[in-house]
C-alpha cells in the first residue's frame, strides 16, 4: 500500500506548483542566473583574432577541443570569458577532498560541522584561484604561440588572465547561489546547460555529414537507437535501489508507549550521481587544456599525453575507466552515503538492522552492502561513458552523443525534478497543517451553547 508521501507526490500537478509562490521564486531565480551564464559565452576576452581562433576551432573540435568545448557551454570555441568554464572549481574540489582524507587537520576540519564545511569551501576557493591562474597563464602563453592575438605581450598576457580567471571565479559563485536560492545543483547545472545549448548545432552538424555522405544511413539510426537505449539505461540504473530493513523497537515516552515498526533503508545502487563522470573528465582535460592549443609548440611531454590520452585510445579509456570507479567509491564513502554516519543516527533513532548489533557491526555491515553494491554501480557508469566513446572514435560522431554528455544530461535532469517534487510535497504539507490549526481554533474559539436542563 502506498504511503502517504507517495500519493501526494501522485497527484502533484501544475496547479499544485502555481500555488507554490516560494518554488517559482526559486526556478525564476535559476533561470535567470543560466541565462547570465550563456549570454557570458558569448563575450570575447579582449584582444584575440576570431577568425583565426574560428579556424583553429574548426580543425580541432573533432578531438580534445570538442570536449574542451562541451565541458565549457561553447565558450572556449569562442574564447569567450568563461573560457576555462567551471573546470578549475571541479579540479580543486577534487583534490580538496583527496587531501580531507589524507590530511588529519582537514579531516578534523570536516568534522567540526557546519564551521569545518565553511573553512574547507574557503580552501576550495583558494585552491580555485591558484589552478584558474595556472590554466589561464598557459592558456594565454599557448594563444600568444598559436598566432591567435592581436598583438602579443605583457598587456594581452594580463588581460586574458585575468579576465579568465575574472570568469571562473564568477561562474563558481553563480554556481553557489544556484544552490543555495535556487533549484538543483548549481555546478552540475552550469554544465547540464552548456551541453544542452550546444546539442542543436551538434545535430545539425550531424545530419549534414550523413547529407555529404561522410557518414552512412545505417549509422545515423544506429546513433539514435543508441542514445535512447542509454538514456532509458541511465534511467532505469539512477532509480534502482537496495533496500535494507530497519526494525524500530516498542518504546515508552512518558506516559504513552509507541509500538514497534519497520521501515526500509534505501541504497542507491548509484550513490554519486553523476560527479565520478565530470571529476574523471575534469582529470583527463586538466593537463591537456594548454596542449590543444599550442599546436607546433607542444613540448614532447604534452605530446606524448595527446599520442597515448587522446579520445578513443586505449590509454585514454582504461585511465577513464579507472578513475570513475575511484571517485564513485572515493565520493559515495566520503560525500553521498557515509556508513558510520548512518549506523549512528540508526543507533540514536533505536533502529537496527535485524540480525546486525546496533553500532559498529550496523557500520560494518553497511561497508559491506555499498561496496557490493557499488560493483554494479560504477560498472555502469564505466560501460555508459566508454561505450559510446568507443563508437564516437570509430564512426567520428560528435561529442555531445557520447555518454558522459548523456549521462550529464539525464542525471542532472532527474535531479532537479526530484528537487521540485520536494519542494511541492513540503509546500503541500504546510497547507495541510495550516488548514489544521485553522480548524482547531475554530473549534476552540466557538461559543459553547447552553445545555438543555
Amino acid at each position: 500500500m502506498a504511503s502517504a508521501a507517495e500519493q501526494m507526490a501522485a497527484n502533484l500537478s501544475w496547479s499544485a506548483l502555481s500555488k507554490a509562490t516560494e518554488l517559482r521564486q526559486r526556478i525564476m531565480f535559476t533561470i535567470g542566473l543560466l541565462i547570465i551564464y550563456r549570454l557570458g559565452t558569448y563575450i570575447p576576452v579582449p584582444g584575440i583574432d576570431a577568425d583565426a581562433l574560428r579556424n583553429f576551432m574548426s580543425g580541432a573540435a573533432a578531438g580534445l577541443g570538442g570536449i574542451l568545448s562541451m565541458f565549457t557551454g561553447g565558450a572556449l570555441g569562442r574564447m569567450g570569458i568563461f573560457a576555462l568554464g567551471i573546470m578549475p572549481y571541479i579540479s580543486a574540489s577534487i583534490i580538496i577532498q583527496l587531501l580531507t582524507a589524507l590530511v588529519p587537520s582537514l579531516e578534523q576540519m570536516k568534522k567540526e560541522g557546519e564551521q569545518g564545511r565553511k573553512k574547507i569551501n574557503q580552501i576550495t576557493r583558494y585552491a580555485t584561484v591558484a589552478l584558474a591562474l595556472f590554466q589561464a597563464y598557459g592558456l594565454a602563453k599557448s594563444l600568444e604561440a598559436g598566432g591567435l592575438a592581436h598583438e602579443t605581450g605583457v598587456f594581452f598576457i594580463s588581460s586574458v588572465v585575468i579576465t579568465l580567471v575574472g570568469g571562473t571565479m564568477f561562474l563558481m559563485w553563480l554556481g553557489e547561489q544556484i544552490t543555495a536560492r535556487g533549484i538543483g545543483n548549481g555546478v552540475s547545472l552550469i554544465i547540464f546547460v552548456g551541453i544542452v545549448a550546444e546539442i542543436p548545432a551538434a545535430l545539425a552538424q550531424f545530419f549534414a555529414q550523413g547529407r555529404a555522405g561522410a557518414i552512412s544511413t545505417p549509422v545515423i539510426l544506429g546513433v539514435i537507437v543508441m542514445v535512447v537505449a542509454v538514456i532509458a539505461f541511465v534511467v532505469f540504473m539512477e532509480r534502482a535501489l537496495r533496500k535494507i530493513h530497519i526494525q524500530y523497537p516498542r518504546r515508552q515516552v512518558g506516559m504513552k508507549v509507541y509500538d514497534g515498526g519497520s521501515s526500509h533503508l534505501p541504497i542507491k545502487v548509484n550513490p554519486a550521481g553523476v560527479i565520478p563522470a565530470i571529476f574523471a573528465s575534469s582529470l583527463l582535460l586538466l593537463p591537456t587544456t594548454v596542449a590543444t592549443f599550442s599546436g607546433a609548440q607542444t613540448g614532447p611531454v604534452m605530446s606524448v599525453l595527446l599520442a597515448y590520452f587522446g579520445p578513443g585510445q586505449p590509454l585514454y579509456l582504461l585511465f577513464f575507466a579507472a578513475m570513475i570507479v575511484f571517485f564513485a567509491y572515493f565520493y559515495t564513502a566520503n560525500v553521498s552515503f557515509k556508513s558510520d554516519d548512518v549506523a549512528e543516527n540508526l543507533k540514536n533513532q533505536g533502529g537496527f538492522i535485524p540480525g546486525i548489533r546496533p553500532g559498529k557491526k550496523t557500520e560494518d555491515y553497511l561497508d559491506y552492502v555499498v561496496t557490493r553494491v557499488l560493483v554494479i554501480g560504477s560498472g555502469y557508469l564505466a560501460l555508459v561513458c566508454l561505450l559510446p566513446e568507443v563508437l564516437r572514435h570509430q564512426f567520428a560522431i560528435p561529442f555531445y552523443f557520447g555518454g558522459t554528455s548523456v549521462l550529464i544530461v539525464v542525471s542532472v535532469t532527474m535531479d532537479t525534478i526530484n528537487q521540485v517534487q520536494s519542494h511541492l510535497l513540503a509546500h503541500q504539507y504546510e497547507g495541510l497543517i495550516e488548514r489544521s490549526q485553522l480548524r482547531g481554533r475554530k473549534k476552540t474559539g466557538a461559543k459553547k451553547t447552553p445545555s438543555r436542563r
